[in-house]
């Protein structure tokens, strides 16, 4: 019998932790800018969770933290998607087509403002969602039945990913209104909401992700069988043809690449 093979037999099942570790920091070493958005996404959710219950510091200064994270975790996505910079119409026009650019800007527009708990909800699902299937990963690494608890979370979650990404597109949707309330108690400006519009359209335009214009077309159903029902009272009824109509014209037009 050779060397090497009275080496397999004298392992032990101790030193198997220790070779998923290398694999993981191997992988790690391997894949930097994704591990640190990882971290990012990581921190986003954090912040979130101890700007609802302050734990760790002040929550007014988590808010501001968790959209500084998921600034961050967007800058370098869009680094990752775009990575050579060009100073061109074109270009710019380029990162305007990316979600990470779209969630960029809306941590721009936040981060300036009085805190708002809704704002964290899509940027806290976000994290969520992308940290799941990236961290399944991670511990496959570590071995197949490593830290069987997080994984079952992480498998309710990527069960639940599409009711979450449509969670984030009502939340996207709504907050403008939300922002048209706050316009008139002193809470937002009107380059906010003016920005957020912007927003918005970005949203309903984006190629990978359709949700939001998806969820935009079933409001407009919903709100207009409705209306359209005999015991909806004609004023309403008139009320809601007329929003649906300003609506549509301020809508994007969508191109059939995007759709």
């Amino acid at each position: 019998m050779s060397e090497n093979e009275n080496r397999n037999e004298g392992e032990t099942p101790q030193s198997q932790p220790a070779t998923g570790f290398a694999v993981l920091k191997a992988h790690i070493e391997r894949n930097k800018i994704d591990f640190v958005l990882w971290c990012t996404r990581f921190a986003t959710i954090v912040f979130t969770l101890n700007y609802l219950i302050p734990i760790f510091g002040s929550g007014y200064n988590m808010y501001y933290k968790a959209l500084l994270a998921n600034s961050a975790t967007s800058a370098l996505r869009l680094h990752q998607r775009l990575p050579q910079v060009q100073l061109s119409r074109e270009f710019v026009g380029q990162v305007f087509l990316e979600d990470s650019a779209h969630y960029l800007l809306y941590s721009m527009i936040f981060f300036y403002s009085s805190p708002v708990t809704w704002v964290l909800l899509p940027v806290f699902l976000f994290a969520l969602l992308h940290i799941s299937s990236y961290s399944l990963g991670l511990i496959e690494l570590l071995g197949t039945n490593a830290l069987g608890v997080i994984r079952m979370f992480i498998g309710i979650v990527e069960v639940q990913s599409v009711k979450l990404l449509k969670t984030i597109a009502l939340s996207e949707i709504f907050l403008f209104p939300l922002l048209i309330l706050f316009l008139f108690g002193g809470r937002a400006t009107l380059m906010t909401l003016f920005v957020y519009y912007r927003f918005l359209t970005l949203r309903y335009a984006s190629r990978r992700n359709p949700y939001t214009r998806n969820t935009f077309g079933e409001l407009r159903l919903l709100v207009e069988s409705y209306a359209n029902n005999p015991s909806c009272p004609m004023p309403i009824r008139n009320l809601v043809s007329k929003l649906v109509s300003i609506i549509s014209r301020l809508a994007p037009v969508i191109t059939s690449e995007q759709q």
